[in-house]
């Protein structure tokens, strides 16, 4: 295969990415792996869409940290490719990462990735389906009764009287956003500054206020699902339990923010939410998410590059990158065996 991996900045790409394990993974297989930041698109007057592209050389590699070392430096191939050659672009760039710096590119993928599936090439997850999960609003087309009570607004008094009907207690998280920033438990003893908190996150627009679930003090839980169900390799689901540090007064989990990863525990509970989630996925093209679990509720939805399966990988001792490129190679395989008669929304969840 050749495979395109679109990412935000090849030059911040970091060897603990997920990314970086498929793209070696891949590699090691036998592949041709192209990196494509979201600014070396174009489309040329030949109605194709090209790219500024690089990949390491071909040979096998057993670390992240150097395969992304020949990713940048002068080994490696560097070509503008024409994109419609590629058997598979993964749109594995997180727009929420540049909503404030660089806006103009949090749409990039997706709109270029959505040029590339209409000449053949499958893409991944579906670009129409990105669209509309463009922001954390997406958890709200999925059943109430996964999800957390939630009001979305940018005015204070309703946030206010929505924090004030939770009994003091709330979480407060930009509507775009990723790793945690600007993200804030309120609670009965500040109220003397929650407008403070209200401005600060109404600064990247609208504001997303939940219900505070006292289980969410013990950590959360990220289970990976691929074509609509959780990936397993071995028995083993793909997942992992994210710990605050002990002694940390900060609520968030998220790795970026000091959490430690550990062995997950999957309820029957949490298998049944995948199981609701699963029909909407499949219409939307979803081929790999991170459902991000808090008890018996879910609290968000990743759909763009959903990171943190090499810790899934290191604690369950299984290799899950691989069974994504096995995947993947079915997806070729069959787009060839059906010959043009299969959209991308179906190619994307087979």
């Amino acid at each position: 295969m050749r495979v395109g991996m679109v990412v935000n900045d090849i030059n911040t790409e970091l060897a603990a990415y997920t990314t970086t394990d498929l793209a070696m993974n891949a590699t090691n297989m036998g592949h041709e792996v192209w990196y494509i930041s979201v600014a070396d698109f174009a489309y040329d007057p030949d109605e194709m869409v090209h790219a500024n592209a690089r990949r390491v050389i071909d040979k096998k590699y057993r670390s992240n940290q150097v395969y992304l070392q020949s990713l940048r430096d002068h080994t490696s191939y560097r070509e503008r490719i024409t994109i419609e050659d590629l058997d598979v672009l993964l749109l594995r760039n997180d727009p929420a990462e540049d909503v404030i710096a660089r806006p103009w590119a949090r749409l990039a993928g997706i709109n270029f990735g959505r040029l590339a599936s209409k000449h053949g090439v499958i893409v991944l997850n579906d670009p129409d389906g990105l669209t509309q999960a463009i922001n954390k609003m997406y958890l709200q087309y999925f059943p109430s009764k996964i999800r957390p009570r939630t009001l979305i607004s940018r005015n204070k008094t309703d946030i206010k009287h929505f924090i004030k009907e939770q009994g003091g207690y709330g979480v407060l998280k930009p509507i775009s956003g990723s790793g945690g920033r600007n993200v804030f438990l309120v609670q009965p003893a500040d109220a003397p500054n929650i407008n403070q908190m209200i401005e600060a996150v109404s600064t990247e627009g609208y504001v997303i206020a939940q219900e505070y679930l006292p289980d969410a003090i013990h950590g959360d839980t990220r289970l990976f699902l691929m074509n609509g169900k959780p990936l397993c390799c071995k028995g083993k689901y793909a997942a992992f339990h994210r710990l605050r540090k002990q002694g940390d007064a900060d609520m968030r989990s998220n790795m970026t923010a000091g959490a430690v990863a550990i062995q997950a525990h999957i309820t029957d509970n949490m298998l049944e939410m995948a199981d609701i989630v699963h029909d909407k996925l499949i219409q939307d093209g979803m081929f790999l998410v991170g459902l991000d679990i808090v008890g018996d509720k879910l609290m968000e939805i990743n759909v763009f590059s959903p990171g943190g399966l090499d810790s899934a990988s290191q604690i369950e001792k299984c290799n899950y990158f691989r069974e994504i490129i096995l995947s993947l190679e079915n997806k070729v395989s069959r787009k060839e065996s059906y010959t043009g008669n299969i959209n991308n929304i179906e190619l994307a969840t087979i």
